[in-house]
């Protein structure tokens, strides 16, 4: 006979999120399955977040360990990743965490952006190969990175850069360096106008995907300025991934549902 405490257990999802697709799922599963405990967890690292719909958690787990204990004593029924492309160490985390208390992991990753007729892209692997690049490219750079890993930039004195980031920035830093707070979506005349307003002739970005970030990239093949971008880090082997929080609300319903 089935114990009526197992009959009446709500499903709970946990989503690693802080992402415009984290949120957007929240909310499409709230709507889709209003009797699942939908659970969002954000890093902190951002002074004052945007909130989903559901439940919030804010902090770190205390590595794969701890987010394992943390599936197991919430009794999660499934995990999504659906954090920023470039939150490597949290999504293999999250991988050794569902493989370990045996809970379905689905990364959830936005398409990343590619090159189009008149663009000057330089891919580079990580922030210290785009510090390298520099300076054969230009002596006025728009950072458009967020403001951790600036420190790969800190020994560029001859440079200048204008850093944009939802916070202000920590050292260490360039020298030579302006911050822009502000947060997206951004639109095509205001990135024309920055790079035009701060004479900037190169551009670094990270292939986070963002539609509302892309504008900087039509602007600087505009104006014809080159743009290094940063490659974003592989899915863990093994984790499957859908790249619209509609696949990933199919595949939570399809999973608890």
């Amino acid at each position: 006979m089935t114990d009526p405490a197992v009959r009446t257990r709500v499903p709970h999802v946990l989503i690693l999120g802080g992402t415009t697709e984290a949120r957007r799922l929240a909310a499409d599963l709230t709507d889709r399955l209003p009797g699942t405990r939908v659970t969002t967890s954000l890093a902190g690292r951002v002074a004052a977040p945007r909130l989903p719909a559901g439940e919030v958690r804010i902090g770190g787990f205390g590595g794969p360990d701890g987010l394992a204990h943390w599936l197991r004593e919430h009794a999660v029924d499934a995990l999504i990743d659906a954090t920023h492309p470039f939150a490597g160490t949290i999504s293999f985390n999250a991988a050794q965490a569902a493989a370990t208390a045996h809970v379905p992991l689905l990364a959830l990753r936005r398409p990343g952006w590619g090159p189009g007729p008149g663009d000057t892209w330089h891919p580079v692997a990580s922030l210290t190969e785009a510090a390298a690049a520099l300076p054969a490219l230009g002596l006025r750079v728009f950072l458009t990175t967020g403001r951790m890993g600036l420190a790969a930039f800190a020994h560029l004195t001859d440079l200048w850069f204008l850093v944009r980031s939802v916070d202000a920035p920590e050292p260490p830093f360039p020298p030579r360096m302006e911050t822009l707070l502000d947060r997206g979506p951004f639109t095509l005349d205001g990135e024309r106008a920055l790079l035009r307003d701060h004479r900037i002739d190169v551009l670094v970005t990270k292939d986070s995907g963002a539609a509302a970030t892309a504008p900087k990239l039509t602007a600087a093949r505009e104006a014809g300025v080159p743009v290094v971008v940063v490659r974003r880090p592989a899915v863990p082997a093994g984790v499957p991934v859908v790249e619209s929080p509609g696949e990933a609300a199919e595949w939570v319903v399809a999973t608890v549902g």
